[in-house]
């Protein structure tokens, strides 16, 4: 992984994270970093332990074994300093589908302590950001599964963090609107400097100049550009690469959307 620039703190570190459920090991000592200004891929198949690691992050789990810090804050540590500098896209659903999307907007900026007042310059702008300002007074239900996605990322970014984690935030969506929400989030690291952590199965979803990390049941088996671990590697591209790291890959779940 590409350190960061000279005197720049990383969006996220995490050193030497493990986590258990029960005798199950989910997590055995994971350690990346997330820089400032780039899009981080985290690559793995489902079940690889990218979920727990994103509960870790936001203290849905207690952390037990090893750090994680947001912009130099630790989450166990400073957690309030730490969070209010993070946005998450899960990857379930996570909207009131019964309310507009401006309402959903306003709840989650209560939430995080946002004036009705400045919410709604937020909200205008957020909306914007997102192509989605047209539909603020719309029911959130009467939305595509493409255009409520882009609302939880507006959503994500309401309280203007510098880390946006998003897991699988591409699941269901047709390959038109996968690539916008890809093309996006892009532009938020190239534009705004926020940097992003995205957890995904589909490996077309990771570019040559990407960081990527490579999450297999639980240990961290590379990391670096896509460019890198395809040349490490010794393969023609970064699907063989994952094949070769991980010696019994899935084809089913490495398939490209449909």
């Amino acid at each position: 992984m590409k350190p960061s620039e000279p005197g720049q703190i990383p969006a996220l570190e995490i050193e030497h994270v493990s986590h258990r459920y029960g005798a199950r090991v989910a997590l055995n000592d994971v350690s990346l970093t997330v820089r400032q200004s780039s899009f981080t891929v985290l690559l793995g198949l489902n079940g690889a332990g990218k979920s727990t690691l994103f509960s870790l992050i936001t203290r849905l789990f207690a952390i037990r074994s090893g750090q994680i810090r947001i912009l130099g804050h630790d989450v166990v540590k400073e957690p309030g300093a730490a969070l209010s500098r993070l946005g998450v896209v899960f990857q379930s659903r996570a909207l009131d589908a019964d309310i507009s999307v401006r309402q959903n907007l306003m709840y989650h900026a209560a939430l995080h302590g946002i004036s009705s007042m400045r919410a709604d310059g937020l909200i205008a702008q957020v909306l914007d950001r997102v192509a989605m300002a047209d539909r603020s007074r719309d029911r959130v239900g009467n939305l595509s599964i493409g255009q409520m996605r882009r609302v939880e990322i507006a959503r994500a970014l309401l309280h203007q963090p510098r880390l946006l984690l998003l897991d699988e935030p591409t699941v269901g969506l047709d390959i038109k609107a996968r690539a916008d929400i890809l093309a996006h989030v892009r532009s938020l690291t190239a534009k705004e400097g926020i940097g992003v952590l995205w957890a995904t199965h589909l490996i077309d979803e990771a570019s040559s100049g990407d960081d990527v990390v490579v999450l297999h049941k639980g240990s961290v088996l590379a990391l670096g550009t896509a460019h890198a671990i395809v040349d490490r590697s010794g393969s023609t591209d970064l699907r063989e690469a994952f094949n070769r790291l991980t010696g019994s890959a899935d084809q089913d779940e490495l398939e490209i959307a449909k």
